[in-house]
């Protein structure tokens, strides 16, 4: 699938949780701009299923995302690659194209331990932090647009 908007790609180690929080509020703060997605260094084949309950909470549906490899990225022109944990920053390869690279480090809620309550609240608490810093970014680069730079 082309796309004309430029691709910005959201890493992590597994791409089960963390990626696809990120991936699924930057589309909704920017998908009008941006073809946002996600991918793992070493992905884990799976969504995280408390994941995907934090974002439906919040009117996201991220259901329908797959766990793909950052290899499957080599080929497309990566505007701006954007890292989510330390082990995909240091393995994270330069793509064909790329501008722009971020590295925001978040806690890993599939690590969280206690009963099922005690682990949604951590992925709650890592969704919303990750909402504050994407939609942040999603601002900063709108109004740039508007600036024309």
């Amino acid at each position: 699938m082309s796309s004309k908007k430029p691709i910005i790609l959201i890493l992590c180690t597994g791409n089960s949780c963390r990626s696809h929080l990120a991936e699924g509020m930057l589309r909704y703060f920017a998908g009008d701009l941006f073809e946002v997605c996600s991918a793992g260094s070493k992905p884990a084949g799976y969504v995280h299923p408390l994941a995907i309950k934090a974002m439906a909470e919040i009117g996201i549906d991220v259901s329908a995302h797959t766990s793909k490899h950052m290899n499957e990225f080599l080929n497309r022109k990566v505007e701006t690659v954007i890292t989510v944990c330390g082990n995909a920053d240091q393995a994270c390869p330069i793509y064909p194209g790329q501008l722009n690279r971020h590295h925001w480090p978040f806690e890993d809620p599939a690590h969280a331990t206690g009963s099922e309550d005690e682990v949604l609240a951590v992925f709650r608490r890592v969704r919303d932090e990750i909402k504050r810093v994407f939609g942040a970014y999603a601002d900063g680069r709108r109004d740039a647009l508007k600036a024309g730079s």
